[in-house]
């Protein structure tokens, strides 16, 4: 459910960039609606309404979903101000390299490494996997930077945009399934471990 409302403003962004460019007319108001300038806009709106939402609603948002829409914020505004996508294009990239950080630092700051605190709740896995992943995850996110830099600037602005868009998607859920090999196992012992728990419940009931 959270990734899906984590990808709602892209989606949006989508749309209003697939639009045939028209003018639309609010209250008196005309706006140029369609295209990448007004696809900026609207994605810079929808963050600012999804995240707002969920802060209000949970009173708090992880350090990843801070990192998105602030970086929705400072990439948008100039692309919108100055009509150009070159800073829209930057976006990707750094955010990829900023997690990459985030994660290397989680190696040597706090208990646990970054991936660990993300799935450790569903995955009793042992240290040395939590860091290997975690490890596996840093090189993720620096190859998958490099590639949208590389997407941006040297294809065109439709492959951009649905690489953007759906790519990034595709490539994080094959790199995540890929993984399932090595965490398996840890999650066949905790679920054969709660249903054993269950059974004792049971026969001492």
């Amino acid at each position: 459910m959270k990734q899906f409302i984590d990808y709602i403003p892209l989606l949006v962004f989508f749309i209003v960039w697939a639009m045939d460019e028209r003018t639309v007319t609010i209250a008196g108001y005309e706006h140029s609606v369609g295209g990448i300038f007004s696809a900026a806009e609207f994605l810079l709106a929808a963050s600012i309404l999804v995240y707002g939402s969920l802060f209000l609603a949970q009173k708090r948002l992880d350090k990843f979903q801070w990192i998105t829409v602030g970086a929705v914020v400072l990439f948008c505004i100039p692309t919108i101000i100055f009509r150009d996508t070159n800073f829209l294009k930057w976006k990707a990239p750094i955010v990829n390299w900023i997690f990459a950080s985030i994660f290397l630092a989680s190696r040597y700051i706090g208990d646990k490494p970054a991936i660990e605190h993300m799935m450790g709740h569903a995955v009793n896995a042992p240290k040395e996997l939590w860091i290997r992943l975690n490890t596996i995850w840093i090189y993720y996110f620096i190859v998958l930077g490099a590639i949208n830099l590389a997407v941006a600037f040297l294809l065109s602005e439709a492959l951009w945009i649905q690489f953007k868009v759906f790519g990034n998607l595709i490539l994080t859920f094959a790199f995540v399934i890929g993984q399932m090999p090595l965490l398996a196992k840890y999650i066949e012992v905790e679920e054969e471990a709660v249903a054993e728990s269950a059974r004792e419940e049971s026969a001492n009931s």
